[in-house]
C-alpha cells in the first residue's frame, strides 16, 4: 500500500492562487501515476488531474489552464498550483495514488474555501 498526506489547502479569495502537496510513502515503487480529485459539498468526487510516473498529464476542462500538476520525483511528492481561484473551485481535494490493477490509494482530504 501507500499512505498520502495531503496538506496546503485554506481559505482564499476568489482570484487567489494556493497550493497543494501529497507526500507519498510506503510501496512507492508501485505507483503508476498520481492525481488529485475533488468532492464539492453534496456531490461526487471527480478527477482534477493526474500524472503518469512518466509525467504526462491530464486536466478536467474546468480547471485547465489555471491549475497545473506537478511532481518531485526525489521526494515522493506531488503538487496541484491553483491559480485564478473561483467560488465553484471550492471542495475537499483528495490526492490518490494509482497502483495499476485497479488498486488505488487515497489521502484523508484537504478542504479548499474559495470566498467570492
Amino acid at each position: 500500500q501507500v499512505q498520502l498526506v495531503e496538506s496546503g489547502g485554506g481559505l482564499v479569495q476568489a482570484g487567489g492562487s494556493l497550493r497543494l502537496s501529497c507526500a507519498a510513502s510506503g510501496s512507492i515503487f508501485s505507483i503508476k501515476a498520481m492525481g488529485w480529485y475533488r468532492q464539492p459539498p453534496g456531490k461526487q468526487r471527480d478527477l482534477v488531474a493526474d500524472i503518469t510516473s512518466g509525467g504526462r498529464t491530464n486536466y478536467a476542462d474546468s480547471v485547465k489552464g489555471r491549475f497545473t500538476i506537478s511532481r518531485d520525483n526525489a521526494k515522493n511528492t506531488v503538487y496541484l498550483q491553483m491559480n485564478s481561484l473561483k467560488p465553484e473551485d471550492t471542495a475537499v481535494y483528495y490526492c490518490n495514488a494509482d497502483r495499476g490493477f485497479s488498486s488505488f490509494d487515497w489521502g484523508q482530504g484537504t478542504q479548499v474555501t474559495v470566498s467570492s
